[in-house]
């Protein structure tokens, strides 16, 4: 029997401690939290403090540190790397994942080896007299070079939505900008992104069509990408609706340039023994394919989709990467043919009133076979003041469902969706945000 192998998640949460216990050989694997998500991704990101207190926990850990791993954006994707290294353990680097994590560099990467990105500049949000970018036309979409959930993301349309969308940036950008300065710190930069930084933005045109993404790792400097999404957004929004496992809308040859896209990208950031996530544009009237951007992680999000179809969560490929193991998937071993992950959203403030308890969820899922459900907001919590949430809506529940048909994906969604019971007060200042 091989000896059990100790392995430290960062930010790891309960409904994913389930996850990880699902994948193949998990009887070998004992899982150790790694500092709590709220540390992590709640208010001011103590990077050093951080970095320190991991340290101090794996250094006090009696047995052996056998893989350090994490599914989170920032700052979990850069304590992977900074620790691994310390303690001698299987990662990529950590100039590939800031390559993937900055923003700008990352479309500088990109321009080198593929023609499938958008048109782009960044900008000082601090500059006195900023303004839009020469060569970028309206409509277009300001990003912090580094931020995450889509936080401070803005589409604009004129020249006072562009001033009052910077005005919003300056004012929040520190709260992920500086702790990423100390990241960037850390390495040997080119010279443009080290005059941007990170507190710049990222200005770029307005991409149409639909909207997909890829999972995939590099082992042994070899590019795998295992999965084609979905990404189907709310009527008229930017924000998601739904998530779902094997694309339903692209055809196989538009499936294959996203692959090709995806390889050469990655080789040219260099990473290796990780996964990544990159997400995409695809105009059909067009036949126009755009990489959105990398996140140097898998998505977690996806894991139970994977799960449903291929019968083992992709989180899998994490961990194998992590201890040298074989991170290949299994195709189509799963219960079913198509799975999603949804998003059940508000669209305006609120305070929720009310929310479904343990005993309702549970009733919904054993009702509702291939349903697993997560509500987002607390009794007592205003919706502008969760973490994590995009510029324009508000999460109220994470649904994953598994189903024969997209037809019957649908059904089963608007079964969960009548019952769930939601009340919400008005928020105090009736804003969003």
């Amino acid at each position: 029997m091989s000896p059990v192998k100790n392995i430290f998640v960062i930010g790891m949460d309960e409904s994913n401690l389930d996850t990880l216990r699902a994948v193949p050989h998990a009887g070998e694997y004992r899982f150790h939290p790694l500092l709590t998500i709220e540390e992590l991704q709640i208010g001011d990101i103590p990077i050093a403090d951080l970095i320190d207190k991991a340290q101090r926990e794996l250094d006090a850990f009696d047995g052996s540190v056998d893989a350090v791993v994490g599914y989170w954006d920032f700052p979990v994707s850069t304590l992977v790397p900074l620790l691994a290294e310390r303690y001698g353990l299987r990662s990529t680097n950590l100039e590939s994942i800031v390559k993937c994590e900055h923003k700008y560099w990352s479309r500088l990467e990109q321009r080198k080896v593929i023609e499938e990105h958008p048109k782009f500049a960044v900008l000082d949000p601090f500059a006195e007299d900023v303004r839009p970018p020469s060569g970028l036309e309206f409509p277009m979409w300001l990003k912090p070079v580094k931020s995450f959930s889509s936080e401070l993301a803005f589409g604009v349309d004129n020249e006072k939505e562009f001033h009052d969308a910077m005005a919003e940036i300056r004012e929040g950008i520190s709260r992920v900008g500086k702790p990423f300065e100390y990241i960037l710190d850390q390495l040997d930069l080119p010279a443009e992104v080290a005059e941007a930084g990170g507190q710049a933005v990222l200005a770029e045109e307005t991409l149409t069509g639909e909207q997909f993404a890829c999972e995939g790792y590099v082992h042994n400097g070899e590019v795998t990408v295992y999965g084609v999404l979905d990404s189907v957004n709310y009527p008229d929004s930017s924000s998601f609706l739904r998530h779902q496992y094997p694309s339903q809308l692209l055809p196989r040859h538009v499936c294959e340039r996203i692959k090709d896209v995806s390889t050469r990208v990655m080789r040219q950031i260099g990473m290796d023994s990780a996964t990544f996530s990159i997400e995409y544009f695809y105009d059909k009237e067009t036949d126009r394919l755009n990489l959105l951007e990398i996140n140097p992680r898998h998505s977690q999000s996806h894991a139970e989709m994977f799960e449903y179809v291929d019968g083992v969560p992709n989180h899998h490929c994490m961990l194998s990467l992590a201890l040298g193991r074989d991170p290949r998937l299994p195709d189509a071993a799963g219960p079913y043919e198509v799975a999603a992950k949804w998003y059940h959203r508000r669209f305006e403030d609120g305070v929720a009133r009310r929310v479904p308890t343990r005993e309702e969820v549970e009733r919904v899922e054993a009702e509702i076979p291939g349903v697993k459900i997560e509500i987002v907001p607390r009794q007592g919590d205003r919706l502008s003041a969760m973490p994590g949430q995009d510029s324009y809506s508000f999460e109220l529940a994470h649904l994953f469902i598994g189903a024969d048909s997209e037809r019957e994906l649908r059904e089963k969604y608007d079964r969960c969706v009548a019952a769930l019971p939601f009340e919400f007060d008005a928020a105090p200042d009736g804003e969003l945000h």
